[in-house]
């Protein structure tokens, strides 16, 4: 079953290419031949010469990142991107969500989807769609949006899955925290999943754990493509046999509508992270005898759901990316209710004041918009606030 992903923006492109450059090394890391066609199966096509191309649409409002992408992996030799599977115009949407969401998108909504139906016509199998993408700018964030909504309206039972950037606290873009409101607000309506990466998260690896003193984009990018990879690779588990079945997007996205991977609080003392669902993928040597018991304290999790349907584990002896041994963590869970409450009071104080309005109704989009975005993420700030309370 393939995935196609669709890079959306400066971000999601550039994450994508880093991305695909992970699936490609670890598939071909002297791994065993079935995981290695099963993972290659899923997110590239094999052409008639043997070259691996990527599953992937890229779509931008400016023709730079996109012209590098293609560039870097036609000079690489080991995988490339399809020159026709790019989409890019010289018609920039700035930082603003309005102009990508309202303009740039309908403006380019059937060439998008011609790009979109060729790629799918290339799967034996469609699974779904991966959409990489950033919260906080104009194009990723904006058109990112329009074409999830395209891929509902076209696709309409195929998963989707929406990866989102959190842009940093300190601030990227003046009205960041608009677009993210207005992002979050139509995609928990249109997505199958929302899986989240938040760049503080990522910067604190870079210096905390890799110990690289000047940290670029690039080795953020690095860190979740590695991060996002653990979990988009096929799980293979055998059976009595030692017949290896995989699990594409295995997730229960539909139980998991706001998941965060790589983010926890401690585990034990009043301080307790409570979760609707968790996810531990375990790859490489000793899988099968790790002690996972912490996870089945019934205190991680609301009280209406026991740790038995709560929590889910993956083990697969196959190595990821070399590494001896990996565990990833995605936790449907309150660790997002600190970030996602700050970007709306800000927001909040933003609206309040008038701030840049004028900037968004201008494109069409209407102050009901806003509050419309505004209650859909307040709503979804208070149903996890209530997680841990006794029902």
């Amino acid at each position: 079953m393939s995935v196609v992903t669709v890079q959306l923006g400066q971000c999601g492109n550039q994450v994508g290419l880093e991305l695909f450059d992970t699936l490609y090394n670890d598939a071909q890391a002297g791994q065993r031949k079935t995981y290695a066609t099963a993972s290659c199966g899923r997110f590239f096509h094999q052409t008639e010469h043997g070259e691996h191309v990527a599953r992937a649409v890229l779509i931008d409002m400016e023709p730079k990142v996109i012209k590098q992408n293609f560039s870097k992996t036609a000079k690489s030799g080991k995988w490339k991107y399809d020159n026709a599977s790019g989409f890019n115009q010289r018609q920039g949407t700035g930082n603003n969500w309005a102009n990508g969401f309202c303009i740039q998108g309908p403006r380019h909504r059937e060439a998008v989807e011609d790009i979109l139906r060729r790629e799918v016509e290339r799967c034996d199998r469609l699974h779904g769609f991966l959409a990489l993408m950033s919260v906080a700018g104009g194009t990723g964030s904006g058109v990112g949006t329009h074409v999830t909504q395209c891929l509902r309206d076209v696709y309409p039972k195929s998963f989707i899955v929406n990866h989102l950037i959190w842009p940093y606290r300190t601030g990227e873009v003046i009205v960041q925290n608009y677009n993210s409101v207005l992002t979050l607000g139509h995609l928990y309506q249109l997505s199958d999943g929302l899986l989240v990466h938040e760049n503080d998260t990522a910067h604190r690896i870079c210096s905390q754990l890799l110990h690289i003193k000047d940290i670029s984009i690039a080795d953020i990018n690095k860190v979740i493509a590695h991060q996002l990879g653990t979990v988009l690779q096929p799980a293979l588990t055998a059976d009595s046999n030692g017949v290896y079945s995989t699990n594409p997007l295995g997730i229960d996205w539909q139980l998991r509508p706001l998941a965060v991977s790589e983010r926890t609080r401690s585990l034990t003392g009043s301080n307790v992270n409570t979760s609707l669902a968790n996810l531990l993928i375990l790859r490489g040597k000793d899988v099968f005898s790790a002690e996972t018991g912490i996870f089945d304290d019934a205190a991680l999790y609301s009280s209406w759901l026991s740790p038995k349907d709560a929590f889910k584990i993956w083990k697969c002896p196959v190595s990821f990316n070399k590494y001896e041994k990996t565990a990833t963590l995605v936790s449907n869970s309150q660790a997002l209710i600190e970030p996602l409450d700050n970007m709306v009071r800000k927001a909040w104080s933003m609206f309040a004041a008038r701030a840049y309005i004028h900037q968004y109704t201008k494109f069409g989009i209407s102050e009901e918009d806003f509050l419309e975005s505004f209650t859909f993420t307040e709503q979804i700030i208070s149903s996890y606030s209530q997680l841990g309370c006794n029902v």
